[in-house]
């Protein structure tokens, strides 16, 4: 079963209640995650305003439609060089 999907706002306002001194087990129980989830997400949002994880999402979207781009790219040109190399 798929679990809630939480914003980067809801994220970090989870996070802040940890910095407030309430107990990872507690804040867990109250927001309905894991334990295990709370510690993955403040390995990636410890420390982050929800501006620079809004910013981080758009640059790994970026990122992902870069590294698509080249390899359709990288595609075409092994292509266009087996294309090349026939005897005609």
């Amino acid at each position: 079963m798929k679990g809630k999907r939480f914003t980067e706002e809801q994220i970090i306002g989870v996070l802040k209640q940890a910095e407030q001194g309430v107990s990872p087990k507690e804040i867990a129980r109250t927001n309905g995650i894991t334990t295990q989830t709370f510690f993955r997400w403040k390995a990636k949002f410890s420390g982050m305003d929800v501006s620079d994880a809004k910013k981080m999402r758009s640059l790994e979207q970026e990122n992902s439609r870069l590294k698509r781009m080249v390899a359709d790219l990288s595609l075409d040109i092994q292509v266009l060089k087996d294309i090349n190399s026939r005897k005609w």
